[in-house]
């Protein structure tokens, strides 16, 4: 079989802790993972920015034979992956397959949940999406959502503060404000990839009883299921165990970032200016 390995897709690091849950529980598959670092965050970016980002990586990823990639970026699963798979698609590459993050999680925390009250963690961008809030309510419509914005949680772990004392006032601060807004919430979503790296700190200033969810392992479980299911995309997918790293930043400054995220050594290839490279293939 040529190689067509699985795409995992974000926006900077932060998808690695997706890409390394899937890794996990799915060795035998080959992964190729693509970090638009040079243009993150894009949180804050509008929605046809994001969209118009996050098209020109999956089409440069079907180029490179991925039969089914994975959007680990939230705000690309917020704010594009409905229209891609609505729109594009069908149009560019009908037999591929394009999935988020979303979905597996709120699927899980609208099951686990027994208060009925969740609350979502996640960058401005994905809330103001209110992508979490329309998947949950669609799925689980007696439940109760309360969403909040930590914009500093990203910079305290791309910073590498995220086991600092420095980042208890930011942490602790976000935690106080969505309990406050309910104080029923049991669970509590960790709707961005980087926020795993503070989990243990989220957990030191939460009461007990409040399941934290998050999305690596339940996004690689559903990923496998999904395979089961779909047998007609697991046949396309090339599996030699082979991984592949590339970057539309410096190599040297995704590699030396990216072991915070992967936890291991990270050996990525360049791809300056990524909507040129895409337009000019």
């Amino acid at each position: 079989m040529d190689y067509c390995p699985i795409g995992v897709f974000d926006s900077g690091f932060g998808g690695l802790t997706v890409f390394k849950e899937i890794e996990q529980v799915l060795p035998q598959y080959d992964l190729l993972y693509l970090g638009d670092n040079a243009r993150a965050p894009y949180g804050t970016r509008s929605f046809e920015t994001v969209y118009g980002y996050t098209l020109e990586a999956v089409r440069w990823l079907f180029r490179r034979n991925c039969p089914l990639i994975i959007l680990a970026c939230n705000t690309a699963a917020a704010k594009a992956l409905r229209t891609i798979q609505q729109k594009d698609l069908p149009r560019i590459a009908p037999a591929n397959r394009v999935l988020g993050v979303i979905r597996p999680v709120t699927e899980l925390a609208g099951r686990i949940t027994r208060s009925g009250h969740i609350g979502i963690l996640a960058t401005r961008g994905t809330v103001d999406s209110q992508s979490y809030l329309i998947e949950i309510r669609r799925y689980f419509p007696g439940v109760n959502v309360v969403q909040e914005a930590c914009p500093m949680w990203v910079p305290l772990v791309e910073n590498h503060e995220f086991n600092s004392d420095g980042a208890d006032y930011f942490v602790r601060q976000h935690l106080d404000r969505i309990l406050a807004a309910d104080p029923l919430i049991d669970t509590l979503i960790l709707g961005c990839t980087h926020y795993p790296l503070l989990q243990k700190k989220i957990r030191s200033f939460l009461p007990p009883g409040i399941q934290v969810i998050s999305q690596g392992a339940i996004v690689a479980r559903s990923l496998a299921d999904y395979l089961d299911r779909h047998p007609e995309i697991e046949s396309r997918c090339s599996r030699r165990g082979r991984r592949d790293f590339f970057s539309s930043e410096s190599a040297e400054v995704f590699d030396r970032s990216a072991t915070i995220f992967y936890g291991r050594e990270v050996h990525c290839c360049e791809t300056r200016n990524l909507g040129t490279s895409m337009s000019d293939e």
